[in-house]
């Protein structure tokens, strides 16, 4: 099992930057593919972002491709994400998650493929 907590997120001016961070515990993180999600208020919770076990295969959302960056640094036992060119439709809670998975498959761009989360982090981002 592994416990995941997010951080980094917090009040931004549109076309800001924010770094987030997912520090996980217990068995080794490196084991774990990794997948950032949001929940905006009233909204179902979406993909943003999955990276692979080794680092080596990313996918992101229509959303977030050209803005967003997930990487990974498995020694730190943390995953990141970039946030670049904020707008105020990225205003959510961002959870970070972590799948069994070690094949990357399509089911790492949806919540069904992720089996432990964290308890995200606010991101708020203002114009």
């Amino acid at each position: 099992q592994v416990q995941l907590v997010e951080s980094g997120g917090g009040l931004v001016q549109a076309g800001g930057s924010l770094r987030l961070s997912c520090a996980a515990s217990g068995r080794t993180f490196s084991s774990y593919a990794m997948g950032w999600f949001r929940q905006a208020p009233g909204k179902e919770r979406e993909f943003v972002a999955a990276i692979s076990v080794s680092g080596g295969t990313t996918d992101y959302s229509g959303s977030a491709k050209g803005r967003f960056s997930i990487s990974r640094y498995n020694a730190k036992n943390t995953g990141y994400l970039q946030m670049n060119s904020l707008k105020r439709e990225d205003t959510a809670l961002y959870y970070c998650a972590a799948s069994i998975k070690r094949l990357w498959s399509p089911l790492l761009l949806s919540t069904a493929g992720y089996n432990y989360w964290g308890k995200g982090t606010l991101v708020t981002v203002y114009s």
